[in-house]
């Protein structure tokens, strides 16, 4: 395996990549509307992609407001440390940003990765299409 790099993405020029991993992750293996999955906060946000060497594995976005979401990693590069890099480039952009409080909201089942990221839980356990979620907060040191 090559070593995982994460670049901010353009949201135009990146844009096929970006559908490819979240179409994938979301709508394909978690059968989450793609009308749900695809917003118009996506033309605001600040993208990122994980790579091995060239090709795309993974993906964040980053919204003005401090807001980590649709974090996705393809299956076949789950367990590598791909979401790691990923959000760890994120929480670093944030903070270059000023936005020393990050927010997420995560799947359950995800929370002890996000818990190692120094997220905590602030939420009671929700639905969010049909997949149980909490709202996850980190603030910087």
């Amino acid at each position: 395996m090559s070593e995982i790099t994460v670049r901010v993405a353009d949201w135009h020029r990146d844009n096929a990549e970006l559908r490819r991993i979240r179409d994938s992750v979301f709508v394909a293996e978690q059968s989450v509307p793609p009308e749900l999955e695809w917003d118009a906060e996506d033309t605001d946000a600040l993208h990122f992609i994980a790579e091995e060497g060239d090709y795309p594995v993974g993906t964040a976005r980053l919204l003005p407001d401090g807001h980590i979401g649709r974090v996705s990693v393809l299956k076949d590069w789950r367990g590598l440390k791909v979401g790691e890099k990923l959000m760890q480039a994120v929480i670093a952009e944030a903070e270059k940003r000023g936005l020393h409080q990050q927010m997420l909201t995560a799947q359950v089942h995800a929370t002890p990765f996000y818990e190692r990221l120094g997220f905590r839980i602030v939420s009671d356990e929700y639905l969010d299409a049909g997949i149980p979620h909490v709202d996850m907060v980190r603030t910087s040191q």
